[in-house]
Formats: structure tokens, sequence, C-alpha cells
């Protein structure tokens, strides 16, 4: 029997991992820096994706390939990159928001999905299988709990002690460190020389080394951001989104138990019957089992109606 060939696909803000795979055999598993290609031009995107897909598969195009799409927030917006991928590969796709890459990696169908990364965002499925998305605005407006938007929120707890003339707290120190500064006047000028989510996500670590150390500010820092992460998805719940099942992905939670942990202490909180989940496999997984239920659906889904992940 003729395997298919299968393609995931994890678009993040600074990184796309890319899985191709024949029955078990897994054939591709690359990493590639997202800004290295995606010029945010959907078409010429969907073209230069296309491209990388086919030529690590050895010129192959897969039979079936699902994209998880940072910046992909809506329906309309998955809908229009997957018919543009699907026009250059010529088989079954499904695009859907990185978020929701979350819930079939860890191995579920229906959940919300929380990523907190470089940004943030939470995504839920209605059961009719509408987006429903809360997050995702960027680190000048929010992103909370994302590594760039602790370190804005560290940014300014330090400017109010500082501001009130104390200058102990550990948090003070760590991010100086990171800014490869021993000037305290000059944190807010060199965050605002070094600005984007990436770069400013880098010096997230001062946040969580200062909060080892004792810091009261950062520890604070952290707990909020915890807090925050869990307010987007009681959006998602007063939305209407099913709540039982929600997986948390992406580098800083994965990578740092405060704040997972303080996710978990904020939905107990919001959500008590909440099943919370972190995830310790990559995302792109979850593509690859997305693209997995394309070819397994009785008949094939249809491209009109392949941006809605399955539920049962």
């Amino acid at each position: 029997m003729n395997q298919k060939l299968l393609a995931g696909v994890d678009i993040g803000g600074t990184k796309t991992r890319i899985m191709a795979s024949r029955g078990s055999l897994t054939m591709v598993d690359e990493t590639i820096v997202t800004d290295g290609w995606r010029i945010r031009q959907m078409e010429a995107d969907a073209v230069k994706l296309a491209g990388i897909v086919i030529d690590l598969c050895g010129g192959s195009a897969p039979d079936a390939m699902a994209v998880g799409a940072h910046g992909c927030d809506t329906d309309e917006q998955c809908r229009r990159f997957q018919a543009l991928l699907s026009q250059q590969t010529g088989g079954k796709v499904q695009v859907v928001n990185d978020a929701e890459l979350m819930v079939p990696a860890a191995g579920y169908v229906d959940g919300v999905g929380v990523v907190a990364g470089t940004g943030s965002i939470a995504v839920a499925r209605t059961a009719e299988g509408r987006m429903l998305a809360a997050g995702g605005w960027g680190w000048i407006l929010g992103d909370e709990g994302s590594a760039a938007a602790l370190v804005r929120e560290a940014a300014k707890a330090i400017r109010g002690v500082l501001d009130r003339g104390q200058d102990g707290d550990p948090l003070i120190g760590a991010l100086m460190r990171e800014l490869d500064t021993d000037d305290q006047t000059k944190l807010g000028i060199l965050l605002n020389e070094t600005r984007g989510a990436a770069i400013w996500g880098r010096y997230a670590n001062a946040v969580f080394d200062a909060a080892v150390a004792g810091s009261p500010l950062a520890i604070r820092v952290i707990r909020e951001g915890g807090a925050g992460l869990a307010a987007l998805v009681e959006v998602l719940i007063e939305r209407g989104a099913n709540a039982a099942l929600v997986v948390a992905g992406g580098g800083v939670i994965a990578e740092q138990p405060m704040l997972m942990k303080a996710f978990v202490e904020a939905m107990a909180s919001i959500s008590p019957s909440s099943q919370v989940v972190l995830l310790r496999e990559p995302p792109v997984i979850g593509a690859v089992a997305i693209a997995r239920r394309l070819v397994a659906a009785s008949g094939g889904a249809s491209q009109s109606n392949a941006s809605t992940v399955e539920h049962e």
C-alpha cells in the first residue's frame, strides 16, 4: 500500500519548524528562521513556503499538509492562506492559528490552545468549528505573559521603584546585566533602541533569574503574566469556548516553570474544572496529526471546509 506523504508546519513569530512523514518514518524535521522566508504577503509567502516544503521532501508535494500560522487569527485569514497553499501543492491543506497546534500535539482533539512564547494568544473552536481568539495583539498592546511582555512589565516595575528612590530589588541589576549597562538611567534608552518582540524577549531570563534571587518585583511580574494568560482563556469561555481542556505551550511557558505555575494558579480561580496541560512535545507534531486527519477523513475534507478542525 502506498503510504501518504504528510507535512506539518509550525510558523512561529521567530522560528518555523517543518516536519514530514510517510507512515511511521519521519523524513523531514527542519527549523528555519521565520523572517528568512516570510514577508507577510500571503501570495508570496504561500509560494515560498510550499517551495520550501516540497524541496525538503525531495521534490515531492505532500498529499496532505497542515500549517499552524502565527498571525492567521481569523477564519478568513486561515482560509485564504490555505487556498493559496493548496494551489501550490495540489494536495489537501489545512491552515489554523499556531496556538491550535497545542491540543493535537498533546494528543487531544478539542480544547483551548494557549501560546506564550515571543508573543501570546489563546485560541479555541466552537462546536460548529468557528475560530475564537483572544490576545495576539503584539507586544506593544498586549501579548500578556509572553517573553517580550514580561520584559516590558519588568521595565515598568523598575521605573516605578526607581522614581521612588528605591534601587535594592534584584530585578534592577538582572535587567541591567542583560542590557550590559551599569547606569540605571539608561535602561529606558537601551530598551527603546532595541525595539522588537524577538529582541526584547531575549532579556526575559533576567526576570526569572531575579525571581529566583527573591525579587518581589520579578515575582509580581511573573504572577501577573500568568494571570494575563488565564484572562485570555476567560474571554474565550465567555464567548462560548469549551475549556474542559487547556493546553499551554511556547518557549517561555514550557521552559519557565514559574510562569506555568502562575498560569495554573490563575486558571484554578477562573475555571476550576479545567484540566490544564503543559505541552512538552514540539507543536509541529500537532500539525502532522491534523494532516493525518485530513487523509483519514472519510471521503476527504473539501477545501472550502478544511479550515475547521475536526471535533469529537
